[in-house]
């Protein structure tokens, strides 16, 4: 049995801990926040209850999959609702679509507005679903350490299938030729934090995970899974520390011995940390162990920040739905303007959650839970007159495109931005997201999971394999356990 320290309480550090409790070892969770969950901490006022960060649940299989490792369903923990429509988009013309939910009913969508679309969209998402099956099944579950581990005759044989090599923005293209076609499916590998034309058309496994496995909401809001995660944690035994932000260490050798924080010091066997990578390296570790140098990070392309508006509204709104997407400007410039040439955007696209219409347990009655959220550039430095000037910016089209006043009806506004993501999670450059996922950045040739300047450190999260997002992250939790199993076994 070891002794473990897991540093951080998000997605992929509740994951590691749990697995690695599973396995016999005694393990304690340190979080720097007065609340565990990371980036999906929830905050209450007012009778508003406000999911911090994930908003959509994609993927219930891995969610399910997770669960029963510990002889558990999802069906313990919370209810969980499929939204039909799955998503409301709206366009620059003016009108709107609601995204139905499941497949035939998206292929009908797409039929009605492209000849031979619904034919092409079975098409599309039958070779999607091969990505997925493979892709998320198998290869997100391989902890990147080494070319071996991808030399398996059915990845070989599979790989033009899986379109390793091309792009998602010239794949759609050989499905489909209108222009909303093309950017609706283009929209799921934005929350990958690359452009289409820079994220391998592999991704397209993602277009399965929207339209065929379908858009879910876990009733009571997202924080529903991390209290799922910290139960089943703490029924394996682990320990978790809140408030308590590690400062440094000290080291034996090419070991980590004891873990500092403002408070305390704790002995380890082993390390895992699910903070931020680039914070911990760069921050926390003594140079002459540091595996990566600044220059290094500088190099790589992260996803973008965002600028968050939590809002309560003191009447309902008629024509939102639970996730609205507002790609009603210029996709192209602003696109440019987070991943090309950085800079704050000049009409930014936006997304819109609005969890009250689906559950009346997220604000008061009669009232509306809002959260807004625009991509940026990461590295941006905001201050209160940018969020002002956006938030009347994207308020101003909101209500244009609800037909109604809103802003006088706001009785709580909360701005969460880059600079809140670092002071709150360490967060590299106010990264919302990690790191991008592109073709450069993809498994082995991401930051490793095993330091190789420390023997008893080890990384997981959304800055090391397999990437961002929540299904993601806590596929990085289980394959940090198992590497760590495999080690100590040795």
């Amino acid at each position: 049995m070891a002794k473990i320290i897991v540093i951080g309480s998000g997605f992929a550090g509740l994951s590691a801990a749990a697995c690695l409790a599973k396995q016999g070892h005694e393990v304690t969770v340190l979080e720097k926040n007065a609340s565990l969950g990371g980036r999906a901490r929830m905050f209450e006022v007012d009778g508003f209850k406000f999911d911090m960060g994930p908003s959509w649940y994609w993927m219930p299989d891995v969610f399910e999959s997770y669960y029963q490792l510990f002889g558990k369903t999802t069906a313990d923990f919370y209810d969980l609702k499929r939204l039909d429509p799955s998503y409301n988009v709206v366009w620059h013309d003016e009108t709107h679509w609601h995204i139905p939910s499941g497949e035939d009913a998206v292929a009908a969508l797409f039929e009605s507005h492209e000849k031979g679309a619904g034919k092409q969209l079975k098409k599309f998402l039958s070779q999607a679903k091969y990505k997925y099956d493979v892709g998320i099944k198998e290869l997100v579950y391989k902890p990147g350490q080494s070319l071996t581990e991808f030399l398996d005759i059915r990845l070989l044989l599979g790989l033009f299938k899986m379109d390793v090599l091309s792009n998602m923005a010239s794949h759609i293209r050989k499905f489909f030729r209108n222009e909303k076609l093309i950017e609706l499916t283009e929209f799921p590998v934005l929350f990958l934090g690359a452009t289409p034309q820079n994220t391998p058309a592999l991704y397209s496994l993602m277009n399965y995970a929207d339209m065929s496995l379908g858009t879910w909401y876990p009733m009571g809001g997202m924080h529903e899974i991390v209290k799922a995660m910290v139960n089943i944690a703490e029924a394996e035994g682990v320990k978790f520390i809140t408030n308590e932000e590690v400062v440094s260490f000290e080291y034996n050798k090419k070991n980590i011995s004891k873990v500092k924080t403002k408070n305390n010091i704790y002995e380890a066997d082993i390390i895992v940390a699910a903070a931020d990578y680039h914070h911990v390296e760069q921050k926390l570790i003594d140079s002459q162990y540091q595996q990566y140098n600044q220059d290094y990070w500088e190099k790589r392309d992260l996803a973008p920040s965002s600028i968050i508006f939590y809002l309560g509204i003191d009447k309902k709104l008629k024509k939102l739905l639970h996730h609205n997407l507002f790609f009603d400007a210029d996709f192209t410039l602003h696109a440019d303007e987070i991943y090309t040439n950085p800079a704050w955007p000049t009409n930014p696209l936006f997304y819109v959650c609005c969890p009250s219409k689906t559950d009346d347990t997220v604000a008061p009655e009669g009232k509306e839970n809002i959260f807004i959220l625009i991509p940026t550039a990461p590295g941006l430095i905001d201050d209160d007159a940018v969020l002002e000037k956006y938030y009347t910016m994207v308020m101003e089209r909101l209500e244009t495109y609800c037909g109604e006043e809103i802003r006088t009806h706001v009785i709580y506004k909360k701005p969460f931005a880059a600079r809140d993501f670092v002071s709150d999670y360490h967060s590299f450059k106010g990264n919302a997201y990690g790191l991008a996922n592109t073709l450069k950045q993809t498994a082995i040739l991401k930051p490793s999971m095993k330091s190789n300047k420390l023997e008893n450190l080890y990384y997981t999260g959304q800055l090391t394999v397999p990437g961002p997002g929540v299904p993601p992250s806590i596929i990085s939790g289980q394959v940090i356990a198992q590497l760590i199993e495999e080690a100590l076994k040795k």
